[in-house]
């Protein structure tokens, strides 16, 4: 999953951003983010980005843009939110984030976040969300498209700073969420994952909650979902608000329909010493699931109506 590339990268980041045109657009450079971003008005380009540390954050308001890391891990958005949302506030046609590492983003209302997506279909890849209240959050009512892959997600999440819970991954639109190749650890609150929308695809992630606090679910579907949860592996912590399920379908409503969800292939365990007795699937929605094989460890049980 080029985690460790990714590791290594952030480590070897130099402490600040270079002063010298960070962003490049078509060859042209820019010493702050926003800037490079306007410039593109409504068309399509690519945005540059040097290796540095960024207290810089930006809003797209239009057009198809791709921020992209020079070399991947070792551009740094630290902590300064546009609109008191996010490092990157997305509302164009389009967007792609590549090889990003955001961290520390922390606002009043509770839900600060790498990246906020407000319109337009957008993918994210080789990209770390680190110790903020939120990784990417985002809901539209149209049917976005949201792929998100080779990236990790760790020391996120909150249910104490505000009424309502932040989490690692919260989506909700009409369209779709693909979740690939990523990991998910050390929550600090709420789900890692949590999607309102009718298609999702969730295959070959890992969820590790062993140093994780006051969590939640691993994937959340409050509204119901079809699609597929296929070849992740689970590993339940101990320290938990909500150890009762690890997959829960419709919890909230049943706005989708779950018929045919297929949840097969997957690896779950219980951490050592974690006497619970979830349920791997937990289901409120009533429909016929697909479950197939998977491979569960002592303590978890395969499935539960509620």
């Amino acid at each position: 999953m080029k985690r460790s590339l990714l590791t290594l990268a952030l480590f070897a980041a130099p402490a600040l951003a270079q002063t010298s045109a960070p962003f490049m657009v078509d060859g042209q450079g820019f010493a702050n983010l926003q800037d490079a971003v306007s410039s593109i008005r409504m068309g399509t380009a690519t945005i540059l980005i040097a290796p540095g540390t960024y207290r810089q954050c930006a809003v797209q308001a239009g057009g198809r843009i791709t921020f992209k890391a020079v070399q991947p891990g070792t551009a740094i958005f630290d902590s300064v939110a546009c609109e008191g949302k996010a490092a990157l506030v997305l509302r164009g046609q389009g967007s792609v984030v590549d090889g990003l590492v955001f961290r520390g983003y922390r606002v009043a209302d509770g839900n600060g976040a790498g990246i906020r997506t407000e319109m337009g279909d957008l993918t994210v890849i080789n990209a770390m969300f680190l110790d903020s209240q939120e990784g990417i959050l985002g809901g539209q009512p149209t049917g976005q498209k949201i792929t998100i892959d080779h990236s990790t997600f760790a020391g996120l999440g909150q249910c104490d700073e505000t009424p309502g819970c932040a989490h690692a991954i919260y989506l909700a639109n009409q369209g779709s969420v693909t979740i690939t190749n990523s990991r998910f650890e050390r929550g600090t609150g709420g789900h890692y994952v949590k999607l309102r929308v009718p298609n999702v695809s969730i295959t070959d992630n890992s969820f590790d909650d062993t140093a994780g606090r006051k969590t939640n679910y691993m994937i959340d579907l409050p509204e119901g979902a079809t699609g597929l949860i296929a070849r992740n592996t689970f590993v339940q912590g101990r320290q938990k608000e909500n150890h009762t399920g690890l997959i829960v379908v419709a919890a909230e409503a049943k706005t989708y329909r779950s018929t045919g969800l297929r949840v097969e292939g997957n690896d779950a365990r219980l951490s050592p010493g974690d006497s619970t007795s979830p349920a791997f699937l937990a289901d409120y929605s009533h429909d016929k699931l697909a479950l197939g094989a998977n491979r569960l460890g002592a303590g978890l049980r395969a499935f539960e109506t509620r």
